[in-house]
């Protein structure tokens, strides 16, 4: 007796998008297209492979992502290649490549999945969904705003604003950074026996990360820690006084963190991220911020850049704790046939109702059955009509419409006053 094969299944982290869940996204997705073309923002289109050392180049050889999360791999030819850990060198890369950044300024986004090698956990996955924007050639706080402005639209469009908080902070320059990090590192050296393993490799590597630590022990030493922001100079102070400004002024209100850093030393000036204490230990669901000095990094002149990405999962969990989302059904009309004539018949009334009402989703009932089983199989599409036809009606030429989702008496229909109805009720 042959043995049975054991049944392949998903790998860890990387997760399936179900039928039921599609909708959510689609909803989402949808929600994120409007608020992005309302502030003038167009789609690029990544590879999700790209050059290892791109990575190398952008996040850094000695951070975590290129240590221990990439899938990186040699192809035929020999070359290292990795699966994006994000999107923000990719869209860089494009740009340098394609000429957009002489003398040009472009407000940009991307969506898709990213990877990293972590130990998989709810809100953090192997293979997750990022909505990234990026915008080029823009100096002022002005775009720094508009990118806070652009997000806090989208929270309210999908109902979650009042589950997350907006914390900003400032960077300052390289050179500001540089400074600062030579005063913090002497603290933390005299506060050795509190830092944690993951802290004290950091003290040599980036020490800066080490104030984003969630260890409680430490919090009391790092709330006495220096503040970066008391190590800024005047432009940079500037620069950030006028963004809360702008905030104040547009009613974004906002907490100033001086313990928000980036792990990665391109980042300048202003840094964001949108928090929220519903998700536990995933609580960041957006970051963003300044990052000018990327662009020589990647080879290209010097140029201003700034951007954020969200994660699509965190922010759909947040979504799931709504009561009344309006998702809209996957299916409008489900078509009920019993007996040969009204199968046929049905057939081709489907594909005149498809060429004539546009934006209409209408599903078969295939496999036959009872009108009763028919009538379940319509329930659970979610659809708001079904539209019935039987041997009796088929020779007539006509159908009956029901309504399922509202108490309304059964009608029977020629096959325009059909087009008619459906046009008027689902409004296509």
């Amino acid at each position: 007796m042959a043995k049975q094969q054991q049944a392949i299944q998903a790998i860890r982290g990387m997760h399936d998008i179900l039928p039921e869940q599609s909708p959510y996204w689609h909803w989402l997705e949808s929600k994120a297209r409007q608020v992005l073309g309302a502030y003038g923002y167009q789609e690029i289109r990544l590879p999700i492979v790209e050059k290892t050392e791109l990575f190398k180049r952008s996040i850094g050889e000695v951070t975590d992502i290129v240590e221990k999360e990439m899938y990186t791999f040699d192809d035929r030819n020999g070359d290292s290649l990795t699966l994006r850990p994000e999107g923000t060198a990719g869209c860089l890369r494009a740009c340098l490549e394609h000429g957009l950044l002489h003398n040009q300024s472009h407000r940009l986004w991307y969506y898709g999945p990213m990877f990293r090698h972590e130990r998989p956990q709810k809100g953090r996955y192997r293979q997750f969904y990022q909505l990234g924007v990026e915008t080029y050639g823009m100096p002022g706080p002005d775009v720094d705003a508009e990118m806070i402005l652009l997000t806090d639209r989208l929270w309210k469009k999908i109902g979650i604003r009042d589950k997350v908080e907006l914390q900003i902070n400032s960077l300052g320059t390289s050179e500001e950074r540089a400074a600062y990090r030579s005063t913090l590192v002497s603290y933390f050296q005299q506060h050795l026996s509190v830092l944690d393993e993951d802290s004290l490799r950091r003290l040599e590597t980036n020490p800066l990360r080490i104030l984003d630590s969630k260890n409680p022990a430490m919090q009391e030493m790092l709330q006495q820690a220096p503040v970066l922001l008391n190590h800024l100079g005047e432009d940079s102070l500037n620069h950030f006084n006028r963004l809360k400004a702008m905030l104040d002024d547009l009613g974004i209100e906002y907490s100033l963190n001086t313990r928000l850093v980036r792990g990665l030393d391109y980042y300048s000036k202003t840094v964001f991220e949108w928090v929220t204490d519903e998700l536990g230990s995933q609580g960041t669901i957006c970051a963003g911020g300044r990052y000018d000095g990327l662009i020589e990094q990647l080879g290209g002149k010097p140029n201003h850049a700034i951007g954020f990405a969200m994660g699509m999962e965190r922010i759909l969990a947040l979504v799931e704790l709504l009561e009344n989302v309006d998702i809209a059904p996957t299916v409008d009309v489900y078509m009920i046939r019993v007996g040969e004539a009204a199968e046929q018949a049905g057939m081709m009334l489907a594909e005149r109702l498809r060429d004539q009402l546009d934006g209409l989703k209408l599903q078969v009932n295939f496999g036959g059955g009872s009108f009763k089983s028919q009538f379940k199989k319509a329930d659970k599409s979610g659809a708001a009509y079904a539209i019935i036809i039987g041997d009796d009606e088929a020779q007539r030429g006509d159908v009956a419409l029901k309504s399922l989702r509202v108490e309304q008496e059964q009608i029977t229909l020629n096959h325009d006053d059909l087009i008619d109805q459906l046009k008027s009720h689902l409004s296509l």
